[in-house]
């Protein structure tokens, strides 16, 4: 049995909320501690479980540094170079694949 109150899939109360939904009014947990749980049933399987957290007590998201946004663009950058042909593909590779298109289906074209 849990010690956080939990609720049904939106029967949540005003005032408490998701991680995403803390996230698109631009707030975060910080560090704040989970208050409840939100369930939502499913048909063959155990329920999906949300934990909740008080909006009022959030802080804004820090704000992105020059540094990090210069190290995202990187990393996203390396994850467009084929690692076979060695080329931009101009997308992300998809990890299933491991390689561009081209090289992972070299008869299609």
């Amino acid at each position: 049995m849990s010690a956080l109150p939990v609720y049904r899939w939106r029967l949540a109360p005003e005032g408490l909320a998701t991680f995403r939904q803390l996230r698109a009014l631009g707030l975060r947990p910080g560090g704040a501690p989970v208050v409840a749980q939100l369930e939502r049933p499913r048909r063959r399987r155990g329920p999906l479980v949300a934990y909740l957290y008080r909006v009022d007590t959030a802080v804004p998201v820090r704000p992105m540094t020059p540094a990090k946004r210069a190290a995202l663009a990187k990393a996203n950058a390396a994850r467009q170079v084929c690692p076979e042909c060695g080329r931009d593909a101009g997308y992300r590779i998809p990890p299933t694949l491991g390689m561009c298109g081209p090289c992972a289906y070299p008869d299609a074209a």
